[in-house]
């Protein structure tokens, strides 16, 4: 799994244990929807550390709380 898509899972996960939308996140962190829609697409796979700062903000949770999960253990080398 590349960063880009355990990113991409890690939102999409966190949403699902909210209970909230896509489009709800976006409300409430404060990031445009057409950053979060390139993300979970994957037409954006470098996903700046401060957009994700704002997605933890919204989600009332810390940085390392979102990196935590085991989608970020066994990550692909990314130079190759």
């Amino acid at each position: 799994m590349t960063v880009g898509e355990a990113v991409r899972e890690r939102i999409l996960q966190l949403c699902r244990e909210r209970s909230i939308s896509v489009n709800r996140l976006c409300n409430i962190s404060g990031v445009s929807q057409s950053t979060i829609n390139n993300v979970i697409s994957g037409r954006n796979n470098s996903t700046t550390v401060s957009t994700i700062k704002k997605l933890c903000d919204g989600l009332e949770i810390a940085v390392d709380d979102f990196f935590c999960p085991e989608l970020f253990h066994d990550l692909e080398q990314e130079i190759k």
